[in-house]
This record gives structure tokens, C-alpha cells and sequence, in this order.
């Protein structure tokens, strides 16, 4: 993670799953003043959104979502914003999983959000991205957000806050070590949202699930989730 001091006021994306709550938290916890910005872009775990504004709430931080559902129509062919296309099931690194990228997904929000932290003087925006995402998304890779960093800070010349960073402070990180921060830093686990599916439940089956289930595992911390299909083993 950063070595660097906190920021006075981060943007942070948050989905309202793990990795974002979790990096709200922690920045929360070395005293930035944050600002949730939470994104509906057609994804069919809209729920997602729900935990969020929960997040937000018991952080007393200020929380936007952004209507971007019309791009559920542009960006087809993915399981997250297609009907048409299946949620897979299995590992969130195997080859499967390529069927849940959003094209240049994280670059659309990470616009919108340096667009809004520039707007209000914040000098960062903060990302959950971690080192597992590296098997499938492109875009939650350690070279993307250091260009993208660069791009807005050279986008946005004379206009940006002093000293701005791009933070994805667990991007070369686990998500078993996400989920010991997040015990750290008092993060409510039950009251974060994983599962692609979107059902009343978390699955248990599909790929972020599984991760989940195997962070909780790798951690050894308990896993408060209820899963609509109880976990049975954990890939090591």
C-alpha cells in the first residue's frame, strides 16, 4: 500500500463490494474526508448500489451515483450488462471469467471521478482494483493506472488539486490480505455485496464468489456471508 501521506479528500469508487468498502474504510481510518461515487451502468448486480450507500452512510461521506445505464446497451456482450450472456461459474481467474469484462469499464469511471474530485478540490481518487483482477481485467492492472494517473494530471493541468494521485492502494495486493485489512479497519463484512448474480443471496457459485469464499479461507477470518449454495472446499 502507499507509503505516502493520506489524502485531505478522496474520491473513492465504490461498488459497495469488498475491495472498494474496504479502501473507503482505510482511508477513513487515516482521516481523509471522502466522498463515495457508486456507478449504475447497467450491471444486473444493481444491488450492489444498496451496499454502498450503506457504506457511505456509516462513514458519514458524502455518496453519488452515476446513471450510466444506457451503456448496458452499448456495452453488450458482456454476462454483467447482457441478459443474453451467462454468469459463469467456477474460479475468478479461470478463462471463463472473460465473459464478465465490461469494455474499458474502469476507464469510464475513473474519468467520471477525477471529472468530480478536480470539481471539488479533491486531491486523489482512490480504486479497489487488487492483484487477483490481473488475471482477467486489463484495466486493474498496475500499467493502466499509471498512465491513467498520468492522463488526468496532464488532462486536467492547472486545474487539478496540488499533488493529485491515483490511488489503488491493494493492486498488488490478495484479496485474502484485503479481507485482513478490512478486519483491521472495522469494515462490516455482511454488509458488503460480491456475488455477479445479483440474487436475493450471494450465489456461492460464480467466479467472485469463489474468491470470496477462498479470501475469507486464505485469511482465516469467518466469513459472516450467507451463500445460496454453501461453499464446499477452497482452492488453494
Amino acid at each position: 500500500m502507499t507509503e505516502h501521506a493520506p489524502p485531505q479528500h478522496a474520491v473513492v469508487i465504490a461498488s459497495g463490494g469488498l475491495d472498494s468498502t474496504t479502501v473507503a474504510y482505510w482511508l477513513a481510518d487515516s482521516g481523509s474526508r471522502l466522498t463515495l461515487l457508486s456507478f449504475d451502468y447497467g450491471q444486473r448486480h444493481r444491488k450492489e448500489l444498496d451496499f454502498a450507500r450503506q457504506a457511505a452512510g456509516r462513514l458519514n461521506a458524502r455518496h453519488e451515483v452515476v446513471d450510466l445505464s444506457g451503456l448496458g446497451r452499448l456495452l453488450s456482450g458482456s454476462a454483467l450488462t447482457d441478459p443474453a450472456v451467462e454468469v459463469p461459474d467456477g474460479h475468478y481467474t479461470a478463462e471463463s471469467m472473460r465473459s464478465t469484462v465490461v469494455p474499458n469499464r474502469n476507464a469510464i469511471m475513473l474519468s467520471v471521478a477525477v471529472g468530480a474530485a478536480v470539481a471539488v478540490g479533491a486531491d486523489a481518487v482512490a480504486f479497489g482494483a487488487h492483484a487477483g483482477d490481473h488475471a482477467v481485467y486489463p484495466d486493474c492492472r498496475t500499467e493502466f493506472f499509471d498512465v491513467f494517473g498520468e492522463v488526468a494530471r496532464v488532462g486536467n493541468e492547472g486545474f487539478i488539486a496540488e499533488g493529485f494521485r491515483l490511488l489503488a492502494p491493494f493492486i498488488d495486493q490478495t484479496k485474502a490480505d484485503i479481507v485482513r485489512v478490512a478486519g483491521q479497519v472495522g469494515v462490516p463484512f455482511a454488509d458488503t455485496w460480491s456475488c455477479y448474480r445479483g440474487g436475493e443471496l450471494h450465489c456461492g457459485t460464480c467466479g467472485t464468489c469463489a474468491e470470496r469464499i477462498e479470501a475469507f479461507a486464505l485469511a482465516e477470518v469467518e466469513d459472516p456471508t450467507e451463500y445460496a449454495t454453501a461453499p464446499t472446499g477452497v482452492a488453494r
